[in-house]
């Protein structure tokens, strides 16, 4: 499989194997309306992991890295610019997030008013769990699909 390098942009490696699809979700990136061009290889050989995914987002460089941190955490970030590599970035699991996760508990105050924001809070970094600010709902990230 060939795929071609990217001039400017961003290619994201190390992705554990069946989250690529979700780091996008999660990232905003547009992969239907055709706005973007963005390469996704998926289950690629992996001398590390076994197995994993790589997104090349092309002509991009602005992305959330607590986002990427929380969906993908082992990834690394590479900035293209110009057919260079000009930096590569570790994300990190994010302390907490705001408005990327959902609580699913109906009684929260999140489910019951409007525009109050989603914040979660790091409660378990062994085992990537948050916890809702408001009403203490534990979200596994292993249990988070795309929507």
């Amino acid at each position: 499989m060939v795929v071609d390098s990217i001039k400017n942009g961003l290619v994201i490696d190390h992705i554990k194997a069946g989250n690529a699809m979700k780091l996008l979700h999660y990232l905003g990136v547009d992969t239907e309306q055709g706005t973007e061009t963005v390469a996704i290889i998926m289950n690629a050989t992996s001398q590390k992991a076994g197995r994993k995914d790589i997104v090349k987002i092309e002509d991009r460089t602005d992305i959330d890295m607590d986002v990427v941190g929380l969906i993908a955490p082992e990834a690394t970030v590479n900035v293209i610019k110009d057919n260079v590599l000009v930096e590569k970035i570790r994300p990190e699991l994010p302390k907490s997030v705001i408005n990327v996760l959902s609580c699913r508990n109906p009684r929260c105050v999140t489910s019951t008013e409007r525009d109050i924001p989603q914040i979660f809070i790091l409660n378990d970094e062994v085992n990537m769990e948050y916890r809702c600010r408001y009403c203490d709902e534990i979200i596994a990230m292993r249990d988070v699909k795309v929507l």
